[in-house]
């Protein structure tokens, strides 16, 4: 840090009764009264530099030994008014970052100016201002905080777009720079270990210590440079956020906000830095963004600062995780903001069309030695086009795990409706689900939460199931679930049989036409990739005792399936049934050699027992 001193004489202040005074021969015939502080002084030596008591003093002519003269709007107190008086006296006083804006605005009050005598106070702090305070990163910073004391008086003067640029320019210079910025050395107690601690944001904790207003002109001078990587940015900008911005720190001061004024404070924060977040895709991660979203929902910011979170955070949403997904609506409220979630997904899934899976053809030797050149880049070309569309088919991927999980989570809210279930279920797209395991486990946990569904929501809910990519453990869990419907069920066991009869060799033991469909199932299976590995840490409940027990449920299906007929039968007037999902023609001759094989089996383990 920079200091400079001027005058050279000692301090030859003190302080009698509440009254601070000058050691000298002569008598004082001036006071002035400072914010509640009296001083007893002389006119000579402050009336030299000083053109405001100049004209104070000729404005109140007063006969008595001591003239009174009030300053009680004095920027800077008392401790600058002193600084003022020493300089005047030739005491010496000590500049630095800390008191030189005070200084500064106290010295314009006074009307320290060339005019009155040359080599004024105001002309020196100026030089002292440009020429040493502001050529220093620390110095710079410490004195745009400064100006948060003086607003009114350190804009009038430039001082604060003076420091803002300095601190600017310091950043582009060498943005990033592996250098140690004061917070580091404070934080480190600045032995050699913190001096060679590297960090590309040098910049960017000591920025943190500015207040919004001025934090937010800096990083606009900043970004407007074009020097700074937008990555850096956005480090900066969730620095700043981590500081100031934390939901440990929100919450209770909300809570304690009797009139409002805290809310305001934070709203106005993260407006500021929801504005200040660069547009490029990737220069702020989507946690980050997320972050933002809760607050915002917290802070009940406006619909525009929301909607723009919302819209950056479904363009990144493969690099989200399911907890900062889970945003609830308000304080008052446990509920997730569901409306606020379809947003990010609908602006996801807006992103571009499904990616290509036709195969690269392959050529032979002779044809790589002839190729031209321009087939050669159009190559090239088209291998470009085909790995960016494998990233975004990645990208759905991941998504569509994110829902899943997504939707267990929000299945337990009473208060959901089956429309925003189904909605957000049908929005991904059918190659994304590998499986429908998580799928499931959804559906069933809304089921338990909403035992007021009727038959018909029941199944329509169940539609966007699809049975043929169940784990076993999931059809073995369908097969006794009672709040399924019985259509489901009825295709769960189908599948489940089916494949287990395949597995054990005895593929002729199925008609031709079941044949197929599992050859063609399978056939797709391998086309979509591996399904996901079972997890050994299930449920208690996915369970297969019911299966292997004789009592076990499926003995009764078949008339539970001739009551649903009926029932359809009588709700139609005769209209034809359709047939089970993907189950062939002649579903009555299939259920029934299905069940007896599953009877069979079941026999056979009971007898193995």
């Amino acid at each position: 840090m920079k200091f400079m001193k001027l005058g050279s004489k000692p301090d030859t202040f003190y302080t009698t009764e509440a009254v601070r005074s000058v050691s000298s021969e002569v008598s004082s015939d001036l006071i002035i009264q400072v914010k509640g502080y009296r001083y007893s002084l002389h006119k000579f030596p402050l009336l030299s530099k000083c053109l405001r008591l100049q004209r104070l003093c000729a404005e109140s002519p007063d006969s008595s030994p001591h003239q009174i003269i009030q300053l009680p709007d004095f920027p800077g107190g008392s401790e600058a008014f002193e600084l003022c008086a020493k300089f005047c006296y030739g005491i010496t006083i000590t500049l630095s970052a800390y008191n030189i804006v005070a200084t500064r605005c106290a010295s314009e009050y006074l009307q320290m100016t060339e005019e009155a005598e040359k080599g004024n106070l105001i002309y020196k702090l100026e030089v002292f201002l440009n020429s040493c305070i502001l050529q220093g990163w620390k110095d710079s910073i410490l004195t745009l905080q400064s100006t948060k004391a003086f607003p009114g008086w350190s804009e009038d003067l430039g001082i604060t777009g003076r420091c803002i640029d300095a601190v600017a320019t310091h950043v582009l210079r060498h943005p990033g720079k592996i250098c140690l910025a004061h917070s580091h050395s404070r934080r480190d107690g600045g032995g050699e270990s913190a001096r060679e601690k590297p960090s590309k944001g040098w910049w960017a904790e000591d920025l943190a210590e500015l207040s919004i207003d001025l934090y937010w002109r800096t990083m606009i001078a900043v970004k407007s440079g074009g020097r700074v990587q937008l990555g850096l940015i956005g480090e900066a900008l969730q620095i700043y956020a981590s500081k100031w911005l934390t939901t440990k720190q929100v919450i209770p001061d909300i809570d304690s906000d009797k009139n409002g004024e805290k809310l305001g404070k934070y709203k106005l924060l993260l407006e500021s830095i929801v504005s200040l977040l660069p547009a490029e895709k990737g220069a702020v991660s989507c946690s980050f963004f997320l972050k933002l979203l809760r607050a915002a929902n917290l802070l009940k910011a406006s619909a525009s600062s929301k909607m723009e979170l919302a819209r950056r955070v479904g363009l990144q949403l493969e690099e989200a995780n399911l907890k900062d997904l889970l945003i609830p609506s308000s304080l008052s409220e446990r509920r997730y903001d569901v409306d606020l979630f379809m947003a990010i997904l609908e602006q996801f899934l807006s992103q571009g069309p499904s990616p290509p899976t036709s195969p690269l053809r392959t050529k032979g030797r002779y044809d790589r030695r002839t190729r031209s050149r321009s087939a050669e880049n159009i190559n090239l070309e088209f291998q470009e086009s085909r790995r960016s569309s494998s990233a975004s088919h990645c990208s759905k991927l991941k998504v569509a795990k994110l829902v899943d999980g997504y939707l267990q989570e929000i299945a337990h809210d009473k208060s959901l409706s089956l429309s925003k279930m189904i909605a957000i279920a049908e929005a991904i797209p059918s190659f994304a689900r590998i499986d429908h395991d998580d799928l499931y486990k959804a559906i069933d946990t809304y089921l338990k939460a909403h035992p007021e569904l009727s038959k018909s929501e029941r199944k329509r809910l169940c539609r966007v199931l699809d049975c043929k990519r169940l784990s076993m453990q999931a059809c073995m869990h369908a097969a006794q679930n009672e709040l399924l419907p019985l259509r489901v069920v009825v295709q769960v066991l189908f599948y489940e049989q089916a494949r287990a009869t395949m597995a054990g060799g005895k593929v002729t033991d199925l008609p031709p036409n079941i044949q197929a469909l599992l050859a063609a199932q399978d056939d797709e299976s391998s086309r979509a990739g591996p399904t996901l590995s079972t997890k050994s840490g299930l449920d208690d409940q996915w369970s297969v005792s019911g299966l292997k027990s004789p009592n076990s449920k499926i003995s009764t299906l078949k008339m539970k399936l001739a009551e649903d007929e009926l029932e359809e039968h009588c709700a139609l007037k005769g209209s034809k049934l359709k047939n089970f999902c993907s189950i062939p023609s002649r579903p009555k001759r299939m259920i029934n050699k299905l069940l007896s094989m599953n009877k069979s089996t079941n026999d056979q383990e009971l007898k193995k027992n």
